[in-house]
């Protein structure tokens, strides 16, 4: 699997070559915004992990541009660490934040289990039927998601695994946490403001493509739920 790596500082792309090399991965290198969008439109690349701030383009507009026609994972990096500048990440459509300075081997971690949602490693996994959910067709095999009327929604590989979850299990609901558990994977639980802004995400482009149906209900004090 190839991976891209941007970052305007050549120390930190050396040294996440260096490691995810050393995992197998194929490494290519990108400095800056508009060197980042050239390589992803020449190769086929199967996650970025991406620098908020550069020259030319900063990791939010590559983010952006990236996102009208592609669902490639994103892990964002960036020293900035607050609440509002992870909401701003994950708004913009990236798939996870890692905050420098940064270990390594969590940069490892947080690549394999992005690649894991994102349907690249098939080893042992057991695939469910098709499932229906209101106005929505889900296929976990193809990790494809539209409406009955055959409209196509462009979900990441984070907002596919949370409709999934919550569909395949009509009226349960689950809380933040448990969202974070099962579709994360990982042992730290940062922030519930993370999966909210997953959701709200979901929400949207699952509104705009059934004309604003209310597929995902809020449960107050409690989480959230698909009805049968």
């Amino acid at each position: 699997m190839r991976i891209l790596i941007v970052d305007d500082d050549k120390e930190i792309v050396d040294l996440l070559a260096i490691y995810l090399g050393n995992e197998g991965y194929e490494i290519e290198k990108a400095f800056d915004g508009m060197e980042a969008l050239d390589k992803l439109a020449q190769k086929e690349f199967h996650l970025v992990i991406l620098d908020v701030m550069m020259p030319q383009l900063d990791g939010l507009e590559v983010t952006k541009r990236v996102r009208k026609n592609s669902q490639i994972p994103i892990l964002m990096a960036s020293a900035k660490t607050n609440d509002m500048d992870k909401i701003m990440g994950l708004m913009t459509g990236a798939d996870d934040y890692v905050a420098k300075p940064f270990n390594p081997l969590e940069v490892i971690a947080r690549v394999k289990s992005l690649l894991r949602r994102a349907n690249y490693s098939h080893a042992n996994q057991k695939q469910d039927n098709v499932i229906e959910a209101g106005p929505l067709i889900i296929d976990k095999q193809s990790h494809v998601a539209q409406t009955k009327d055959g409209v196509p929604i462009k979900l990441t590989a984070l907002e596919f695994s949370i409709l999934f979850l919550l569909a395949s299990h009509p009226n349960r609901v689950f809380s933040s946490e448990e969202i974070f558990d099962r579709c994360w994977k990982m042992d730290n639980y940062v922030s519930y403001k993370t999966v909210m802004v997953h959701i709200s995400n979901l929400r949207e482009k699952l509104e705009k493509a059934t004309n604003g149906e209310k597929v995902i209900q809020t449960v107050w004090g409690v989480g959230y739920k698909i009805e049968a």
